[in-house]
């Protein structure tokens, strides 16, 4: 039998919202595995949050730059938001995220660069900054875009200075259009997928791994409920387009933006702004970071609760 430990049980229930029973029953069922577990969970009907994979989080702060037609972001973690609050994080953060662009989305080499006024490489300085404000923190990741007309847009959620905040996201436009056009719909665009949080831009661009594990969840529906195999195939197929495909394909989303009217898709606002700025606007790319998504915080008050229920 296997053995399913507190952490693991608390760390599906914060992806899933699911009850600590119903998860430690899940667990067991697939011999650990958390990823099978959210399914299993899913298929049941017993996963109240589904979406919500990332809500597991660490400290730090995301740090943005967009300049024009380039655009960079990195997330830098430290332990706790007291240090995330620190003036000195806060520019080593701004000042990793600004040496960004020109490492093209490799974190082995901005790591590398050389950090500003100073005689050692970023990886170095951090390794500095641990010893002097004594709390660990390390550069996790980083990504970078650029077009060859058009604009990179940029927006900073919970910004606690400037470029810096707990959510930052990119989006890349290439288009010959009016900029004055331009910048103000990428940045509610920007938005937009700070708060929506798509996967893809269309759904070609989609993980076939992460369809097709959508696709086994319906599957799995559609038979409990006793339809035939061809209405069965029918049922998957249309939930896929009008409900998995509407919520995580950015152009098949409700905007959410200034400009929408609540029913209007990314698309179809994409088509209007063509309109006013004279020319095809083609999302190229998108990045969202989410301050710590994946990464397990603990929590001891919840972890004792949870030891003691798996205990049961």
């Amino acid at each position: 039998m296997t053995i399913v430990s507190a952490s693991l049980v608390k760390e599906l229930r914060d992806k899933t919202g699911a009850g600590m029973m119903d998860c430690k029953t899940a667990l067991t069922e697939v011999k650990g595995d958390i990823e099978q577990a959210v399914d299993w969970l899913r298929k049941k009907g017993l996963s109240k949050a589904a979406n919500k994979a990332g809500r597991i989080a660490a400290e730090g702060l995301i740090g943005v730059t967009a300049k024009a037609k380039a655009g960079a972001m990195v997330e830098v973690n430290s332990e706790t938001d007291f240090v995330a609050r620190n003036a000195q994080f806060q520019d080593m953060v701004r000042a990793i995220a600004g040496l960004a662009p020109k490492a093209d989305g490799r974190l082995d080499k901005l790591l590398a660069m050389p950090f500003p006024g100073k005689s050692v490489s970023v990886e170095q300085h951090v390794k500095e900054m641990v010893a002097t404000i004594g709390e660990n923190m390390s550069v996790r990741r980083t990504v970078a875009m650029s077009v060859g007309d058009g604009l990179v847009a940029e927006y900073v959620h919970n910004k606690v200075a400037e470029g810096l905040g707990k959510i930052g996201v990119l989006v890349a436009l290439e288009s010959k259009g009016d900029k004055a056009v331009l910048a103000p719909f990428g940045r509610q665009l920007a938005m937009h997928i700070a708060a929506a949080s798509p996967a893809a831009v269309t759904a070609e661009e989609l993980d076939p791994a992460l369809v097709e594990r959508e696709r086994a969840v319906y599957t799995e529906q559609a038979k409990a409920s006793g339809k035939s195999p061809e209405i069965a195939a029918k049922m998957v197929d249309g939930r896929l387009r009008k409900e998995f495909f509407q919520q995580v394909v950015l152009l098949q989303q409700t905007f959410l933006g200034a400009g929408g009217d609540g029913k209007a898709t990314v698309e179809q606002v994409l088509k209007g702004a063509e309109k006013t700025a004279g020319a095809p606007i083609r999302i190229t790319k998108f990045a969202r970071y989410a301050l710590g998504e994946g990464i397990d915080k603990k929590d001891g008050d919840f972890a004792a609760e949870v030891a003691a229920a798996a205990k049961r």
